[in-house]
């Protein structure tokens, strides 16, 4: 939809889902770009406070904004969304509080949110081992389809499931295994692949000879690449394959090509297996200095740039205070939610780690303690 510089230029393929950005209106358009440079500044923001030892580890995901905000505002409220582990703008549009994903990164929670609770929108929770959300995101849906909860033609009930993934992940076997399931059961999972050009220090060279939508059109699944740094192409198509699945018409794949400008996480240096000049031509096509040259021909205010910067310092420095506030857990906190439901196993676990600590005597006057 747009060119680099920010011009609005469909190309051929782009122009079946014109119809879908006619209905936008002007303060949707804005709300995507406030989304990109909010969502940017926090991650930013994360980057430091690991760099300042307040988090074990923190994914950056700059560079990948429009990809996330735009499939995530093209989801509806009944969907299910499944992220992998950089999707902080999908979490965040859909309700988040992104010191949930702190708390994760800090170490003082085993999930960071819970999944079942409104506010955060449907959004499962991040999932380090890879590709093994595709799996739980295919079982949801076939579970959506069991249950009549999709198909039935009603837009406002039936639900559809869109789950993240990246380069790296599709080599996963669990992620080839939940496409036969999901084109098996005609479950409506959307697989939505970000090509950020790297797993790691692995290549896509290497990792694919052919586009990755190909892989997932070889398993009977409807696919279609998209550039994932343009937020108005992102969110078109995920509407239109959301709304397909939602409708019955079985899984949908989308490949986002982007770009990971930052590590691959905070414990990585992407200097020893890539260059500056790579980095350098992809900043050319970044997502929100192109959002932000078509506001502006769209004659956004200067003052409205303004508002979303200040909004975005701001959340940023919440971040860094609520972060630091935050207080280590108990250590009885490793026996919360290992199951859904009370466990006798883990009661026993529980009463025997408290008779051990309740075992050490208290230390004598002396500074001395007894065995």
């Amino acid at each position: 939809m747009l060119q680099a510089d920010g011009r609005f230029a469909p190309s051929p393929a782009a122009e079946q889902y014109l119809p879908l950005l006619d209905a936008i209106s002007d303060r949707e358009l804005e709300q995507f770009y406030r989304d990109m440079v909010v969502i940017r500044a926090i991650d930013t923001q994360a980057t430091n406070l690991q760099r300042q030892g307040q988090l074990a580890l923190w994914p950056p995901s700059r560079g990948q904004e429009a990809a996330q905000v735009g499939s995530a505002r093209a989801a509806r409220p009944q969907d299910t969304l499944f992220p992998s582990y950089r999707e902080h703008a999908v979490a965040r549009v859909r309700g988040v509080d992104p010191v949930g994903i702190i708390s994760l990164m800090r170490g003082v929670t085993h999930g960071g949110w819970d999944p079942t609770d409104p506010k955060n929108g449907n959004t499962r929770l991040y999932t380090l081992v890879l590709g093994s959300q595709v799996l739980h995101a295919t079982g949801y849906a076939m579970g959506l389809t069991f249950d009549g909860k999709t198909g039935s033609g009603d837009p406002e009930r039936d639900a559809a499931v869109l789950v993240y993934y990246g380069d790296g992940a599709s080599s996963q076997g669990d992620v080839h295994e939940a496409m036969v399931f999901a084109a098996s059961y005609q479950a409506p999972t959307v697989f939505f692949l970000q090509n950020n050009q790297w797993a790691i220090s692995v290549p896509v060279a290497t990792q694919t000879r052919v586009p990755f939508a190909q892989r997932s059109a070889g398993y009977g699944i409807e696919s279609i690449r998209v550039d994932g740094n343009d937020v108005l192409a992102s969110y078109a198509v995920s509407r239109v394959a959301l709304d397909d699945a939602r409708a019955g018409k079985g899984p949908r794949a989308i490949e986002a090509d982007t770009y990971r400008v930052g590590a691959h996480t905070t414990s990585d240096d992407p200097t020893k297996y890539r260059g500056s000049d790579e980095e350098q031509g992809w900043a050319l096509r970044d997502p929100i200095t192109r959002m932000r040259a078509f506001l502006t021909g769209k004659g956004a205010a200067g003052t409205f740039f303004d508002d979303v910067d200040a909004e975005a310092a701001d959340a940023a420095e919440d971040l860094r205070v609520r972060t630091l506030a935050l207080e280590s857990p108990g250590p009885g906190k490793i026996f919360d939610h290992v199951y859904s439901e009370p466990h006798p196993l883990i009661d026993e676990q529980r009463a025997w780690r408290a008779q051990y600590e309740s075992s050490f005597e208290a230390p004598t006057q002396n500074g001395g303690a007894h065995a």
